[in-house]
């Protein structure tokens, strides 16, 4: 059995590992526009010189080797053949495929403002190769600016303020992580940020650049007719599904590629995992997929059912937190709030369910809040206040000592 994958991200690696394990003789063969094997989640740390390129693996180094898995590192894969089962790369290397797995990510998306899409100093985030760019860039650059204050630009500007770098950070929304946090939660990040020396322009959008003769953008224009100062662009305005090259027939594709329960794309023996199939953007989910895309490859029918992904952890300046669910409440929803000098905690409830949860400064019992929320499980019946909860109060013991699950 010929098995390709296209990616070697987290989906890719993990079906990799699982094929291998699921099929001892099967040919694997991984493709990759990437050279070194990376999680994204780890850039920020080889912007802050805190771990190499080897130090943000997430594999060990001899694992293509010891998996017997031939890996075509530095190509792209840019046509599909899904009627005779061929891949063509970029340098017209023609592969074959019994099946295949697609698991080429995301790309960031340079919106067209101004000359960003045409400038060299213009970078997204997504890939150690925009890593290393950018590192070597900021060498040099005295004023950052980064369009975007989500989970990947902050992780930008974390990064790149550890080594001493200016940094100035344009959001179109009035508060910084306006997906993962409320005002108060959010405000307690940028006051941090701010102290360690970042600009905030919020409430804001880019709408002009200003290029020097190099084709270096020198400026950024603001809604305000602000302009900012800048030597190094890095945007973090969102991403798309990498499907460049990915529309062979019987594919579908729309903003991600199409699969059905058990990942398989309308083109037979066709499948497609993690973010180009746009079911979730959190790397446990990838792995998931990967996984349960490999099983169905090697002919053990499994459905992919964990498609809940609305979850997010941040950790900056030692202040962690997590929010699930819902984070902009209904004018119906009941919020129940705690804060003191220590913690925050937030939780939505709509029709008697928890919807949303957001916690900071102490995400114990995190579990807890996403499988009530996840589930839908009914708190109506909860006699305390739903912010002290607890394992034990979803558990009672029978009459034999063993646990017994309460809630329904």
């Amino acid at each position: 059995m010929q098995y390709v994958i296209l990616g070697a991200g987290a989906a890719g690696i993990m079906a990799a590992k699982t094929i291998r394990k699921t099929d001892a003789q099967g040919e694997i063969t991984v493709i990759s526009t990437d050279t070194q094997v990376h999680s994204r989640c780890m850039l920020h740390k080889f912007l802050s010189h805190e771990r190499s390129a080897e130090g943000i693996s997430f594999i060990d180094a001899d694992f293509f080797e010891k998996n017997k898995i031939n890996w075509l590192k530095g190509k792209t894969v840019n046509k599909l053949d899904t009627v005779n089962k061929k891949v063509f790369t970029e340098d017209g290397t023609e592969i074959g495929y019994d099946k295949l797995l697609i698991a080429t990510g995301a790309e960031s998306f340079i919106p067209p403002v101004g000359k960003l899409r045409d400038a060299n100093n213009v970078f997204g985030l997504r890939h150690l190769r925009d890593a290393q760019a950018i590192d070597e860039m900021a060498k040099n650059a005295e004023n950052i600016v980064i369009i975007g204050s989500g989970l990947v630009g902050l992780d930008a500007a974390y990064g790149l303020m550890e080594t001493g770098k200016k940094v100035s950070i344009v959001e179109m929304a009035e508060q910084i992580l306006p997906i993962q946090l409320d005002k108060t939660g959010a405000f307690e990040y940028q006051k941090r940020f701010e102290k360690a020396g970042a600009s905030f322009y919020l409430g804001r959008k880019a709408t002009d650049t200003l290029m020097d003769e190099q084709g270096n953008i020198s400026r950024i224009v603001l809604d305000n007719g602000e302009e900012i100062p800048c030597d190094l662009v890095i945007v973090a305005a969102g991403v798309r599904s990498a499907v460049a090259g990915m529309d062979g027939e019987g594919i579908v594709i729309d903003r991600g590629i199409k699969v059905d329960d058990y990942l398989e794309t309308g083109a037979k023996d066709v499948y497609a995992a993690g973010d180009v199939a746009g079911l979730s953007g959190i790397w446990p989910n990838a792995q998931k997929q990967g996984e349960t895309a490999a099983l169905n490859m090697c002919g053990e029918k499994t459905a992919y059912t964990d498609r809940y992904a609305i979850k997010n952890t941040i950790n900056f300046f030692g202040l962690v937190s997590m929010c699930i669910g819902v984070i902009v409440p209904e004018e119906t929803d009941t919020v129940v709030v705690r804060e003191d000098s220590k913690e925050y905690k937030r939780v939505i409830i709509r029709d008697g369910k928890v919807v949303g949860v957001l916690l900071q400064g102490d995400i114990s019992h995190g579990g807890i809040w996403q499988y009530l929320i996840k589930n839908q499980i009914s708190v109506e019946n909860i006699q305390k206040n739903i912010l002290d909860l607890n394992f034990g109060d979803f558990y009672g013991i029978k009459e034999n000592g063993e646990y017994q699950w309460n809630m329904s």
